[in-house]
């Protein structure tokens, strides 16, 4: 069994001090960026093909979503410059539950100097866009976790491509990463498969190769 399975059980186990305990040996020899990468994205897909098999329960999904998340806040890096610093507004869109990929994102934006407004899951469209328009965010990050998200996540995605603060829109989450993404074209928005293709687009403003990281 690989680190994320093993990491995944104990989440499923609701062992906080033990998933905190391993995250924290795994940090001792790999940066933050490894941990979500390499770690508790593919703890949480593992959990969340579990219950789309029906393998475990909504509430064995609930208890390792929340185990998953105390270990997220226990570890995060926050950069304490607040001069000059750019904004992002990360959430998901009405009906979408999943929010631990929106908090590792949230991580990594503050990671790399953001002022971030994590806004969390489920957010309607209109208080979302209220929102913006009042704060006026450099960037807006949108994640879906299901396909039957997807349509919404286009609807979101360029109705603030469209704004007129000109926010970037960018667009994640395991929805993304599936077969039935690639007829969905969305217009104005980067999409982002994986984390380290992230941190490539906060560094630079570009993804660092077509196959992580594209344009709409």
């Amino acid at each position: 069994m690989n680190e994320s399975s093993q990491l995944s059980d104990l989440f499923l186990q609701g062992q906080e001090e033990e998933a905190l305990k391993y995250v924290q040996d795994f940090l001792e020899n790999h940066s933050h960026e490894q941990l979500y990468d390499e770690l508790l994205t593919p703890a949480m897909y593992r959990i969340g093909e579990l219950w789309e098999k029906n393998e475990i329960s909504v509430a064995e999904e609930h208890l390792a979503t929340a185990v998953c998340d105390f270990v997220l806040s226990a570890t995060e890096l926050r950069n304490k410059d607040k001069a000059g610093r750019k904004k992002a507004m990360i959430f998901g869109p009405e009906g979408e539950e999943h929010y631990i990929g929106l908090k590792m994102v949230s991580a990594m934006f503050r990671e790399e100097g953001y002022e971030v407004r994590y806004m969390g899951p489920n957010l309607p469209l209109d208080s979302a866009l209220k929102l913006a328009d009042e704060w006026q965010p450099d960037v807006v990050a949108l994640s879906g976790a299901l396909a039957h998200r997807l349509p919404v996540l286009k609807t979101y995605a360029e109705t603030f491509a469209k704004a007129e603060f000109k926010p970037a829109v960018l667009i994640g989450g395991r929805a993304v990463t599936l077969s039935s993404f690639a007829d969905l074209h969305i217009k104005g928005a980067v999409v982002v498969r994986e984390l380290g293709a992230l941190r490539e687009w906060i560094r630079t403003g570009k993804g660092s190769n077509d196959d992580t990281l594209s344009t709409g």
